[in-house]
């Protein structure tokens, strides 16, 4: 019980109103018991995930657990996590204690200023595509989260766990993922874990710590950034980005039995900026996507016509603004907030 108790504290914390933990918690002593004697004894068996479809900004299906499936999680990660943690690169920002978005962006902005000598150039400056010295290789891969290969995840964990309780557990989870999602992936039963699930994140990191290492020890390329399975590299030379980028495709392919997207894996001048976590980075500025701007402004349309609540509004608005202020938004921002009254006026 020793876990198990830390754990329902971490999957409850700060959802504690929620109808399923609500229920959880009618009857705590018994739940938690009868979790801990069914991981004891090898009976337990996680529930069927609960799916729903997400479509902005891109269609992607999302899997909920069970909470008491959610505790194990918790449970699973107090113990694997900081085993493997401390062998994670320092640039792979996602999902990560002390990392993140905001993170990416500011290493993004310092590999942006090395490779292009501090936006310097002696050419002239007026032209966009002589301006910024220095490319970028912006890469994606594809179909990430369904095509992780089980075998090669589990091999990767075997290296350092090594007490097969926990390997059984791991094994529990990943295979009732890989039943949940048959209906995608039916021939290949196998293959990929959940969007959603608190165990993917981290086992997406780890599948592609595989990747850090090569690029880091064997490629030796200093300019990288990770986030999930977006990254970006840096050089001077477009013709080297290239050769790295067709090692790095063959790697993932003998390696991890997975591959770069070929429409969205490409080497961009940095002098056009590049897409990244969010942004539109540019050498001295950055620019919030369109349309997360566009989905803000949808908000406000919803909450004009009675579609959604002045409370709702103004917890999407805080935390768009949180983020927002993290790009060149000054005059976004307060166009956004006048908005917002306008149409609170328009309703007294």
């Amino acid at each position: 019980m020793g876990n198990i108790i830390p754990a329902w504290r971490k999957a409850r914390k700060g959802k504690i109103s929620r109808q399923d933990i609500v229920d959880f918690d009618k009857d705590i002593e018994k739940n938690l018991l009868m979790l801990h004697n069914e991981l004891k004894n090898k009976t337990y068996s996680p529930k069927k995930l609960v799916n729903f479809i997400l479509r902005d900004p891109k269609t992607r299906k999302i899997s909920k657990a069970d909470f008491r499936d959610r505790v194990v999680h918790h449970s699973l990660m107090n113990i694997i996590a900081p085993i493997f943690e401390k062998g994670f690169i320092y640039d792979s920002c996602a999902g990560r204690i002390g990392k993140g978005t905001l993170l990416a962006l500011q290493r993004f902005e310092k590999f942006f200023r090395i490779v292009s000598n501090n936006c310097k150039n002696n050419k002239n400056r007026f032209n966009d595509n002589n301006f910024v010295n220095g490319y970028c290789l912006k890469a994606d891969i594809k179909q990430y989260f369904p095509n992780i290969d089980h075998s090669i995840l589990l091999n990767i964990l075997k290296r350092k766990i090594k007490d097969e309780n926990v390997i059984w557990l791991i094994q529990q989870i990943i295979n009732a993922n890989s039943e949940s999602q048959r209906e995608i992936t039916f021939w290949l039963d196998k293959k990929g874990i959940p969007l959603g699930n608190y165990t993917s994140q981290f086992f997406a990191n780890l599948y592609l710590n595989e990747l850090d290492q090569f690029v880091k020890h064997k490629l030796k390329i200093k300019y990288y950034i990770r986030y999930v399975d977006d990254f970006v590299i840096f050089h001077k030379s477009k013709e080297q980005l290239e050769i790295w980028k067709d090692s790095i495709d063959k790697f993932l392919k003998e390696r991890l039995k997975i591959e770069l997207h070929p429409q969205k894996s490409r080497i961009i001048p940095l002098s056009k900026g590049v897409d990244f976590v969010g942004f539109r980075n540019f050498a001295n500025f950055r620019l919030l996507r369109k349309r997360n701007i566009r989905k803000m402004n949808q908000k406000i349309s919803l909450y004009k016509i009675g579609k959604k609540s002045f409370s709702s509004l103004k917890d999407s608005y805080q935390g768009w603004q949180a983020y927002a202020r993290w790009a060149n938004t000054y005059k976004l921002r307060e166009e956004t907030k006048k908005k917002i009254i306008g149409v609170l006026l328009d309703k007294i």
